[in-house]
């Protein structure tokens, strides 16, 4: 699929496929955290947190499970990579990159975009760089993270991405404006 791009009060893209692989276990152990960032080249992140740069990085999901980004044409030897790493443990691995699109939100107007659709407190003083959350999008689930130049990343099933698509560019119309956590 050619990229989509939205340009109104802030820029909605919707970024080329990427490897996202679910990973499940003991999120403490030492083996788990090790083979995970040797995939994501970033640090472990702790909880309501996403270490990640360009492709690559690891969000914390739950308790028990983290999402590892890794460029979608090293995904397969990424996955091969943990199952032979976590051998022996308790685990799941399990590669999701077909089922999820992530979306990229960006501008002055970034955080009124998602304030408007998620009910999350988007101020920067609880949602700052490396921040993320698992939360509603209008009527769909979705994850974001706060990227270190202040853009947002959005995760949400493919199924339902031509509706993200179509409420984020909605709220992102430079009529629709609001300005609240303009700089």
């Amino acid at each position: 699929m050619s990229e989509r791009v939205f340009e109104g009060a802030a820029s909605v893209r919707q970024l080329p496929q990427r490897g996202m692989i679910t990973l499940r276990g003991d999120l403490s152990s030492a083996a788990l955290q090790a083979a995970a960032t040797d995939i994501s080249t970033g640090a472990f992140p702790e909880r309501g947190h996403c270490d990640s740069m360009g492709a690559r990085g690891i969000a914390w999901m739950s308790p028990d499970e983290a999402l590892v980004m890794c460029p979608h044409d090293v995904v397969g030897t990424s996955v091969a990579s943990l199952k032979s790493a976590l051998a022996g443990t308790h685990h799941l691995v399990q590669d999701v990159s077909d089922a999820r699109v992530i979306f990229a939100i960006e501008g002055d107007a970034a955080r009124d975009v998602v304030a408007k659709l998620c009910p999350v407190d988007m101020r920067p003083a609880q949602f700052g760089p490396g921040r993320f959350r698992r939360t509603r999008l209008a009527q769909i689930p979705c994850a974001f993270w706060m990227r270190g130049d202040g853009g947002i990343e959005l995760v949400v099933f493919s199924s339902v991405a031509d509706y993200a698509w179509s409420v984020l560019s909605n709220a992102a119309r430079a009529d629709a404006a609001v300005g609240h956590f303009a700089p």
